[in-house]
């Protein structure tokens, strides 16, 4: 079974994929730079790079987005279809030492405590509200990491959810986009926005828009640029068939220019 791990050195962060699809197990690194580059890229995508924005409810939405990579985080009564990011992300902080509200510290299996997005907006001053967006300011070099161990895990969860004989196709396409830094921003982005695409929930009309989909319609072998640009191009046209078959009450259309806007911040 594949395996991806993180190797913190001096100045580089290494990551390291045993393969036992490939012929080789090819090795991608980061710098500390790069590494806080896709970091500002990310928040710059999610909350326009101000910490106003690390809390936040979205109109049309049944859920709070929080955070630099906006994690889901659903209330108690109203679980949804897509992947709940949020209580993740908290145990992964409380591990690695964070300091987490104590309200939300003594919650087993904490769920949004607003219902709504009506109740959300009554009192913006509400003391939890000052609490989420204090602890989210201050974590977001955990919150990086967070983001960057989900695409270490992306790729076995990927090949385990397609057939056999995909599998070494979606591993070329994989290392095709992760051989430049520009091609791990895209990954390390696009898993975060929009999932591995390995929930059957993540659906419409039974078509997925993740990661796993945009691999697997790339046929491409060169590196670098040119591989960024077809992932640009294949995924533009998954999120277009994505609002195309949503249910129309969600009026997803409304999101295409803004998606599409973020997935060429990729090639630029």
């Amino acid at each position: 079974m594949n395996t991806l791990r993180i190797i913190p050195a001096s100045a580089v962060v290494l990551f390291v994929l045993a393969a036992s699809i490939a012929s080789a197990a090819p090795q991608i690194s980061l710098t500390d730079q790069e590494a806080e580059w896709i970091g500002d890229k990310i928040f710059q995508n999610e909350c326009g790079g101000k910490d106003g924005y690390l809390v936040a409810w979205n109109k049309g939405e049944d859920f709070m987005s929080l955070g630099i990579g906006h994690f889901i985080w659903y209330p108690a009564d109203k679980p949804g279809p897509f992947d709940e990011s949020f209580p993740g992300l908290l145990k992964f902080i409380g591990q690695k030492g964070g300091d987490i509200p104590a309200w939300l510290r003594e919650q087993e299996d904490p769920h949004c405590p607003w219902g709504s997005r009506e109740e959300f907006l009554k009192d913006p001053e509400d003391p939890k509200i000052r609490d989420l967006r204090k602890f989210l300011a201050e974590t977001k070099d955990l919150q990086l990491l967070f983001i960057v161990n989900r695409l270490k895990n992306a790729l076995p969860k990927m090949l385990d959810s397609v057939p056999k004989e995909l599998r070494l196709h979606i591993e070329q396409q994989f290392y095709r986009m992760a051989a430049a830094p520009s091609g791990m921003y895209a990954l390390v982005d696009y898993v975060n926005f929009k999932g591995e695409g390995t929930l059957a929930t993540e659906r419409y009309k039974g078509q997925g828009w993740g990661l796993v989909q945009v691999l697997g319609r790339m046929d491409g072998s060169a590196k670098g640029p040119q591989a960024v640009r077809e992932f640009v191009q294949e995924a533009g046209g998954l999120l277009t068939d994505r609002v195309d078959n949503a249910p129309p009450g969600r009026d997803e259309r409304r999101w295409l220019p803004g998606w599409k806007n973020r997935l060429n911040t990729y090639v630029q």
